[in-house]
């Protein structure tokens, strides 16, 4: 290659790196919104079904993470894990109604054993503040950092249990159409930057579009928002 060819090569080539890269950055914002639509339809379904999450604990419930699909594969191969999103109720005391969404990112820990074959998906309620901010600050050990139960089931189960009234989390999970509490202690919990990135444009922190009121809701996740905002309108105080 002569000398005067080589700059329009390397243009060439420059140019091919940039929009592969913009191409990978559109499908990686498809897939969030898929999973944020997703989370939408498990949480719906399930709060649909007759023995859900008492109504009582879910009208105390701060935030709401939702994990939809997640197989047990994807802990079998290193680094891959569960993918979501967590959105909180907007207000001071969390007394508003429910807010712009985290993406986020379950791993390792005890979820691979207690599934199968079949995608799962998760729910988990954060029933205090300290635990909302934690999960929103940095990756959570449940059961160390952050402690966590297998939620009751059942519109009419007494959600006053020793366990569910210690619990800063509690966690559902549905399977095969069997919907029940099932305990994820070993299991890490953290915000998906990348994905957070990805979906709103710039590099804002889970906290800042969780809790600080400003962000938009995405409209892949209104169907998400619209029904908690319908099941758990307002924050029931513990």
């Amino acid at each position: 290659m002569n000398r005067k060819s080589f700059p329009r090569a390397m243009g060439a080539f420059l140019l091919v790196i940039g929009l592969l890269g913009t191409t990978g950055s559109a499908d990686d914002k498809e897939k969030d919104q898929d999973r944020l639509q997703n989370a939408g339809t498990v949480l719906k379904e399930i709060l649909n079904i007759p023995d859900d999450i008492p109504q009582d604990l879910l009208d105390k419930a701060d935030c709401v993470v939702v994990f939809p699909s997640v197989l047990k594969a994807a802990f079998v191969v290193g680094g891959s894990y569960g993918r979501g999103a967590m959105t909180c109720r907007r207000g001071e005391n969390f007394n508003g109604p429910w807010g712009a969404p985290s993406m986020m990112a379950l791993e390792g820990g005890s979820v691979g054993f207690q599934i199968g074959g079949q995608a799962t998906d998760f729910v988990l309620l954060v029933m205090n503040d300290r635990g909302a901010n934690g999960i929103l600050s940095s990756k959570v050990k449940l059961g160390a950092d952050a402690s966590v139960a297998a939620g009751p089931v059942g519109r009419d189960a007494s959600a006053e249990t020793d366990v569910s009234m210690r619990a800063e989390i509690l966690s559902y999970s549905r399977a095969r159409g069997l919907f029940a509490g099932i305990s994820l202690e070993g299991s890490t919990i953290r915000p998906d930057k990348d994905a957070n990135e990805s979906m709103y444009g710039e590099k804002i922190s889970a906290k800042d579009i969780v809790l600080a009121n400003e962000t938009q809701i995405p409209s892949a996740a209104e169907g998400l928002i619209s029904t908690l905002n319908t099941k758990t309108p307002k924050h029931k105080a513990t």
